[in-house]
């Protein structure tokens, strides 16, 4: 076992098929490990953000609303009011004589300029300390604007970026079931949990389309006020990122009693199944033929040069370190389809149940961690001689500081990774990433060149002398 913090030690787990698996998860980032983690306030702007036609509004000191629409880049089909990044910009004077007077003229200016569909208001760290009313001030302005103000309380200290998740899923609770008037489609879904990363939900929808299965709303990629509210009447919730919308899913579940299913879009298998089991839920011999029919020319189109991609890579290692453990699972599977074995994998949100999944579906030795470290997995990378890491922009720079070849799998991809035709665009990304010739020149890579020369060396003098 690679040597670690010894309060990290029950977090990290080397894969041993006969041992008995009790991998800890769910706490508190040990404190000085530099934890790969984001806040509360992080967690909530993730899934809420991409909401296209609301004003999202940041109560607190600038700073926080650097966390803005190009660190996490979902794009829209209409409305781009998310784009813009909205703060009360909280000073001294607010700190020491409260900010609710600041926070009711901003809101009250922004709506009357944007006219949106909605405001959410997010809570940072410094509204906890100083204990503004944020929910009677968005109370008051709700009355007086007539479109729905909803408080989110995130302030960063009160846990995780999964606590998080549970404040952005008790916001959107608060417009669904707003629209009593619409119509519930014959087979309608709803997404949730995908963001619209590079356009991921529009090639997603576009299966559904092919399908015949109708969409009530996405949520949040590509969202919209109205679809949220009328979510409600779809017949089954499809959660792809379960980290952040399972919650989500069993509040509706309870309320409105839509079963929901979890799913990932990641990979050929995954999106496949995915697909599969919206089918079989609507128990249609017609809707699980166009679905067969649609896996089967989707695959054929996208299998010929994924096949000769991995002529190239096969062999190779890689170690994924993501934010939610359904894409990793996602990952393990996408490089086995391209003859890659993963060594080392791990996620930030990941369950008990999530981290023995991924047991039992890697290699003998693999290294599984929870929350990991910069530390952790730098060691990792050089102790398993990994080719190649997927994670997101923290995880970048230990890679190409270690010579390491990256790929972007997290929130600041431009290019979609969703779906089949996402998994051709990994394959390439993957294949170019790893073969760059910029390697070469890597200090790693030189050392290891010169630790092989030297090896060789010795081999031929030693046949030498024996020679002789």
């Amino acid at each position: 076992m690679i040597e670690i913090l010894e309060a990290r030690k029950k977090q990290v787990y080397e894969n041993k098929k006969e041992a008995r698996f009790d991998m800890a998860c769910d706490k508190a980032s040990l404190a000085g490990a530099v934890s790969q983690r984001a806040c509360v306030f992080c967690g909530s702007r993730v899934v809420l953000y991409p909401i296209a036609d609301a004003i999202h509004l940041v109560h607190g000191p600038i700073g926080c609303a650097a966390y803005t629409w190009d660190i996490r880049g979902a794009l829209s089909s209409g409305p781009e009011l998310h784009r813009l990044s909205f703060s009360t910009d909280l000073r001294e004077k607010e700190v020491i004589y409260g900010g609710e007077k600041k926070l009711y003229a901003a809101l009250t200016e922004l709506i009357r300029h944007h006219h949106p569909k909605a405001a959410f208001v997010y809570a940072t760290c410094i509204i906890g300390l100083i204990g503004d009313d944020v929910q009677a001030v968005c109370r008051r302005v709700e009355a007086e604007q007539g479109i729905p103000v909803i408080p989110v309380h995130s302030e960063g200290f009160r846990g995780t970026k999964k606590d998080g998740y549970k404040a952005a899923c008790d916001a959107l609770l608060r417009l669904i079931g707003e629209d009593d008037h619409s119509t519930p489609p014959e087979k309608g879904i709803n997404i949730l949990g995908d963001f619209n990363l590079a356009g991921e939900t529009w090639i997603i929808k576009d299966y559904y389309r092919r399908m015949g299965i109708d969409v009530v709303a996405c949520i949040t990629g590509d969202g919209r006020v109205d679809e949220i509210r009328r979510a409600h009447n779809a017949s089954l919730n499809v959660v792809q990122c379960s980290g952040s919308m399972t919650q989500l899913a069993l509040m509706m579940k309870e309320k409105y009693g839509i079963p929901y299913a979890r799913v990932s879009y990641f990979g050929i298998e995954d999106t496949a199944e995915a697909l599969y089991t919206v089918a079989r839920h609507f128990n249609d011999p017609a809707l699980m033929e166009r679905t067969e029919s649609l896996v089967r020319a989707e695959v054929n189109r996208i299998y010929p040069e994924i096949q000769r991609l991995r002529c190239s890579l096969e062999g190779k290692k890689a170690a994924a370190y993501v934010g939610g453990s359904f894409k990793a699972f996602s990952l393990v599977k996408a490089f086995r389809h391209l003859g890659m074995q993963t060594v080392v994998v791990g996620s930030q949100t990941g369950s008990q149940e999530d981290y023995a999944y991924l047991q039992e579906i890697c290699d003998e030795g693999t290294i599984i961690v929870d929350d990991a470290n910069p530390l952790e997995l730098s060691r990792f990378i050089a102790d398993k001689g990994v080719d190649i890491l997927v994670g997101g922009v923290k995880e970048r720079p230990i890679a190409y500081k270690m010579g390491v070849a990256f790929c972007d799998h997290n929130h600041e991809r431009k290019i979609p990774l969703a779906g089949f035709e996402g998994m051709l665009h990994f394959s390439r990304e993957v294949y170019g990433s790893l073969l760059s010739p910029v390697w070469q020149f890597s200090p790693a890579r030189c050392r290891l060149r010169t630790a092989e020369k030297e090896t060789r060396n010795e081999r031929s003098t030693c046949k030498t002398n024996i020679a002789a």
